[in-house]
């Protein structure tokens, strides 16, 4: 149904609203003709944004990580929570994607679903 964008996205320069915007469904539907599938391109590409943001910071985050006996002993670092805020600040994956729709940026095939049958 959809082929996804396998670059790398710098989401720290994303040009997508840090805020809820409303959106025309009509213009936005436009490219693909079918709004449940436009629905579920964009949430297929949020769910690899999401992922793909998870992975980063748990990669930055591993650098702090010290192994402790006492699990109740929280050391608090600084970086680390600037880190986080950082990460907190960008706009939400759903946006990303939205906005990557709306500029062509994604790649995607619809397919006939009689054809996947054959």
């Amino acid at each position: 149904m959809y082929e996804d964008s396998q670059r790398d996205m710098d989401y720290k320069n994303s040009k997508a609203p840090k805020n809820t915007v409303t959106r025309d469904v009509n213009k936005l539907v436009e490219p693909v003709g079918n709004v449940y599938q436009t629905v579920a391109i964009i949430a297929k590409r949020a769910n690899q944004i999401s992922a793909g943001i998870k992975k980063e910071l748990d990669a930055k985050l591993q650098d702090f990580s010290i192994p402790q006996d006492n699990l109740e002993e929280t050391f608090e670092n600084k970086e680390q929570i600037e880190i986080s805020r950082q990460y907190e600040r960008l706009p939400k994956a759903t946006l990303m994607a939205t906005q990557e729709f709306i500029d062509g940026d994604l790649v995607y095939r619809v397919g006939n679903r009689d054809d996947a049958l054959k």
